[in-house]
């Protein structure tokens, strides 16, 4: 199976990112996480989007705040898939880095979810990787069958308590 690449531009993002990785490690998918920045480490960055493919990798997580320029220095680097998760930042509620991150010129593309997206980050990643994966495609079957019955619970014990 091919792994997923997780790159951080600060450790600050760390705390949406751990959600992330518990998501991957809940579907049994391997994962590399690295602190690169688009900024302070764009050389670093530069070789780890070009060698991905080589070592590995078959999709990019990349998060950053603010100006978020990371997933578009990976993606500007790599043909694999990146995903961009905008980090909500002290300015504009996460806005820059959403407009950063999705705001990306015709040919390279990133992925974009939610400002603090971990958990659909991973899910996203899985389902690109479980295109050629059948064993993952039922684990992420199985997961969302699991969280239709949770909510369907939460349903069935707010009918009981309000329609006495």
């Amino acid at each position: 199976m091919k792994k997923v690449g997780i790159v951080m531009g600060s450790d600050s993002d760390l705390p949406i990112l751990r959600k992330t990785m518990d998501t991957l490690a809940a579907l049994d998918i391997p994962f590399e996480c690295h602190v690169y920045s688009a900024h302070r480490t764009p050389e670093e960055a530069r070789d780890f989007a070009l060698n991905a493919r080589h070592n590995g990798f078959g999709v990019i997580i990349a998060a950053a705040g603010m100006a978020a320029h990371l997933a578009g220095a990976i993606a500007a680097n790599t043909t694999l898939p990146v995903i961009g998760i905008p980090c909500k930042g002290p300015c504009f509620d996460g806005m820059d880095a959403l407009l950063s991150t999705v705001m990306m010129p015709s040919g390279i593309p990133v992925a974009t979810v939610a400002v603090n997206g971990g958990v659909n980050a991973a899910l996203l990643a899985a389902q690109i990787i479980a295109v050629s994966d059948d064993a993952l495609a039922a684990r992420l079957d199985a997961k969302r069958a699991s969280d239709a019955a949770k909510v369907l619970e939460k349903d069935a014990a707010l009918q009981a308590e309000l329609n006495k």
